[in-house]
């Protein structure tokens, strides 16, 4: 988010769900829509059976890579070199839109001399992706009539994640594809209220509606609405809490809808941390990990169980309808923190979710124009700055950012923080399973356990024979922050050196190895690169 802030004035997707089947080019680099966000990934396979182009920059050989025009097999944490090496060669071949970046950007000639340090075959030595494929690419890219760049978190869970998502920002400026519909830069949220806990200020910088906290004015605003004083100081990242409570300096911790134990890098010092606290409050629909390790539980509802709004990967504030009631003593979230809020000596009174999205409105400008009637059909997308606006489908439209001018920024490329070595001679990534999706699934259905009911450790053919492994052989799996054990799966989806694992299954928790190293700007742990060995267990 912190890089689409800088460069375009707002962290979200500029464009719609809807618009991806008329695609003519789709650029998918650090995801894998099939697996991770299915219903966007059948719109892309719409589009290519239209005609439109595909380009897919990943190091696996996922379901888009293989349908691919280009696929782009990148090495892991490469993603700013292999970015420049697209902008050179567009520059080079005067492909690049002038007018778009002389009216509507500033700050283009940094970057185009730090591109101009980045030819193919400088690129391919840091990626190892072919320089016919980078021309490729770079041309079908550039002269597509429209472009929507896709993007996830591979793209984010790198120590320079930020920078990753600032290298998109200045390919799309760089060839006008922002601002119209069919052309954008698309992040793709992790889960499916990520937008809208942003929207609402679950940052540790900003108040509702991304005004800084640091601004005494938009500060000033909301002390009045809330009757309280707001300090003026960030607060901690994720990171930052668990290393503060090792430290003693948090004491107490109160974690709603997470579960961090397992979805957490460095997931041992994530438990010594929680363990660490005076005192640890867990709400959730399911006693976690996590949970297992509280002082007290909080018994949740879940989206079926209660009313309210969710705002979705597009910026579509979407009403969620209570099919049952909440069983046992669960209530929902906000009956929940309502009470507590009382009971801690500030009231809070709400007779339904409706009263919160009238105090949204009245608070966040992008959320102004939003209520519960006019959310009944098919939702709203932000902004809605009236009750008459029907809401914006393309953000930063005819190149009119919401930051002004769009903001080019130069980045250089910088190693991940952990690469293969002797001791560790294998680079390990990450990412989901289509049916267990995240931490929490597993055990939890039978029917999805059933479709998928274990970990396994993607390897390719090479590296396999290497270690003498036969498939499904159970191994270990080792980092300088833990060991799993987990079974294998020989493919060639993999390159040699390169294996992967989800992290949905708690009897192979893969966090526990993964690196905690973080982005210089968001914190965001560096999952998708680490250095790991494999050794065979018995058969």
């Amino acid at each position: 988010m912190a890089g689409l802030v800088t460069a375009f004035g707002s962290g979200a997707m500029t464009n719609s769900i809807s618009e991806i089947s008329g695609s003519k080019m789709l650029f998918v680099i650090g995801a894998n829509p099939s697996e991770a966000h299915p219903v966007i990934a059948a719109k892309m396979r719409q589009a290519r059976r239209k005609g439109a182009g595909l380009i897919v920059a990943d190091p696996r050989k996922t379901e888009l890579a293989a349908m691919a025009d280009v696929w782009l097999q990148l090495k892991p944490g490469s993603d700013v070199a292999l970015l420049n090496g697209l902008m050179h060669i567009i520059l080079r071949d005067g492909l690049q839109d002038r007018a778009f970046i002389d009216h509507c950007t500033s700050g283009f000639d940094s970057v185009a001399a730090t591109v101009a340090n980045y030819p193919p075959d400088v690129v391919e030595r840091i990626t190892g992706i072919d320089s016919a494929l980078l021309e490729r690419a770079a041309r079908l890219y550039a002269q597509a009539e429209q472009a929507q760049i896709f993007y996830t978190l591979g793209i984010t869970e790198h120590c320079w994640g930020t920078d990753n998502v600032l290298s998109i920002a200045n390919l799309a400026m760089m060839t006008g594809n922002v601002g119209k519909p069919y052309s954008g830069v698309n992040p793709l949220r992790g889960q499916n209220n990520v937008q809208g806990a942003c929207d609402m200020g679950a940052l540790p910088d900003v108040l509702p509606g991304y005004r800084k906290v640091t601004d005494e004015d938009e500060r000033l605003r909301f002390e009045q609405a809330w009757q309280v004083s707001l300090p003026s100081l960030r607060g901690f990242t994720i990171p930052e809490m668990f290393t503060a409570a090792v430290n003693g300096e948090i004491k107490a911790m109160y974690i709603v809808g997470e579960n961090p134990v397992l979805s957490d890098a460095n997931a041992n010092h994530v438990s010594h941390a929680l363990k660490s606290l005076d005192f640890l409050v867990v709400q959730d629909i399911f006693l976690t990990e996590t949970a297992m390790l509280a002082d007290v539980v909080l018994p949740a509802a879940s989206f079926a169980e209660k009313n309210g709004t969710f705002t979705n990967t597009e910026r579509r504030i979407q009403l969620v309808r209570k099919a049952v009631e909440p069983p046992g003593q669960s209530k929902t979230d906000l009956e929940i923190i309502t009470e507590l809020s009382c009971r801690f000596g500030y009231p809070m009174h709400y007779a339904a979710p409706q009263d919160v999205m009238q105090e949204i409105a009245a608070l966040t400008r992008i959320y102004h124009g939003v209520t519960y009637d006019r959310l009944q059909e098919h939702g709203l997308q932000w902004p809605v700055p009236s009750l008459d606006h029907p809401g914006t489908q393309v953000l930063h439209e005819n190149g009119q950012f919401t930051c002004g001018l769009g903001w080019f920024t130069p980045v250089e490329y910088h190693p991940p923080a952990e690469g293969p070595d002797a001791d560790y001679p294998f680079v390990l990534t990450t990412g989901r399973r289509l049916y267990h999706y995240n931490v929490s699934t597993f055990g939890k259905s039978a029917a999805l356990s059933e479709q998928l009911s274990e970990e396994l450790l993607w390897i390719h053919p090479a590296d396999a024979r290497q270690l003498m492994l036969i498939d499904k052989q159970f191994v270990n799996v080792e980092s300088r922050r833990g060991r799993i054990r987990t079974r294998i799966w020989i493919t060639d989806a993999m390159p040699p050196g390169l294996v992967w694992l989800s992290f949905h299954f708690p009897d192979a928790p893969t966090n526990q190895i993964t690196n905690d190293a973080g982005d210089q700007i968001t914190r965001t742990y560096e999952y998708k690169v680490c250095a790991v060995k494999i050794s065979a267990l018995p058969i």
